[in-house]
């Protein structure tokens, strides 16, 4: 089976083009299949229409979400509810084809765990959106050790095992195969086409790589050093411990030898390791901040977002509940 998530938030003008053509590609393919879309609470009509596409396709699940938690809070109760073998995970603004879920279906049949959409040639701004992304997926590629030309894009397709093992939060999607490779997932790219938003505005903008650069620091120190942190606190601690030893003795000799160090070294000494020591502990906080929300998130196994009510012909039911 086939599972389809596409997270939306305010994309009414795209919600009906977008379903007839998914609809005519997966009719073709001869195999079972659901679409999920998961409303990120949209303030348009966006779930109204596809609440009412409920009423005629069997196919078609829409999980409501209770607030705007995000896009990868949106995929990750997409990928909860879906029930299909393979997963393929695309955006709503109609700027991935459905045309090439075939092309990515196709590798997962060849044997790779994940087939992750290249726009090969980009339509975005030159300024605000291309550049910026080719340096962020350079530095990802170098971070994680997964050669992959574009981590940013949604349009990917997975086999369903790999997704359970992997949890999301904060705005981790967009790195689900460098995550996965630390499972041993077999990776490949598959261009894709990259066509123009036919209407409204993109969310994403140059702000978000700012988020995006955190987001790489984090992976990195997730990938190598998440079952051996001491290794890389250890580290630093080492440089920090020898220069601040050397730096102590150096003062130490300096005053048996008679030499005033209060007056003459004082504030540059206290100022230097004030500077280090809040440093290293805004960085080393960040790094074990990070890792306590994963641990709170899959010890406990709590989700990051809370469902509304979820639509399909075959069931109805509302889910109160936050998890």
């Amino acid at each position: 089976m086939l599972s389809v998530v596409i997270p939306i938030h305010n994309e009414e003008p795209s919600i009906l083009p977008l379903y007839d053509r998914l609809t005519a590609v997966l009719e073709p393919l001869q195999r079972p299949y659901e679409i999920i879309f998961v409303d990120d609470a949209s303030t348009d009509r966006s779930f109204e229409l596809l609440a009412n596409l409920t009423e005629t396709d069997a196919h078609l699940k829409v999980i409501r979400l209770r607030r705007n938690f995000g896009q990868t809070a949106a995929l990750a109760a997409g990928f909860d509810q879906a029930q299909g073998s393979v997963v393929i995970s695309m955006d709503g603004d109609l700027q991935h084809a459905p045309e090439d879920i075939p092309a990515l279906l196709a590798k997962i049949d060849e044997g790779y765990d994940i087939a992750s959409g290249w726009r090969k040639h980009r339509v975005d701004n030159p300024v605000t959106r291309k550049f910026p992304s080719r340096i962020a997926n350079w530095l990802m590629a170098k971070a994680s050790g997964v050669q992959l030309h574009d981590f940013g894009t949604t349009f990917k397709a997975y086999r369903a095992e790999i997704l359970k093992d992997i949890n999301l939060y904060g705005e981790l999607h967009r790195f689900i195969p460098a995550l996965a490779s630390f499972y041993g997932a077999r990776i490949v790219e598959v261009p894709i086409q990259n066509q123009v938003r036919p209407q409204g505005n993109s969310h994403y903008g140059l702000s978000r790589t700012f988020n995006v650069l955190f987001d790489i620091l984090t992976i990195k120190f997730l990938l190598k050093y998440f079952t051996r942190p001491m290794q890389f606190f250890g580290r630093i601690g080492l440089v920090g411990t020898t220069l601040g030893g050397g730096i102590l003795g150096y003062l130490a000799v300096y005053k048996l030898l008679g030499h005033e160090i209060v007056i003459q070294h004082g504030p540059l000494m206290i100022a230097g390791a004030l500077l280090l020591l809040a440093g290293l502990s805004m960085f080393t906080t960040g790094l074990l901040g990070e890792v306590m929300i994963r641990t709170y998130f899959e010890s406990q196994g709590r989700r990051i977002y809370a469902i509304r009510e979820i639509r399909c012909r075959r069931e109805r039911r509302a889910a109160g509940e936050t998890r």
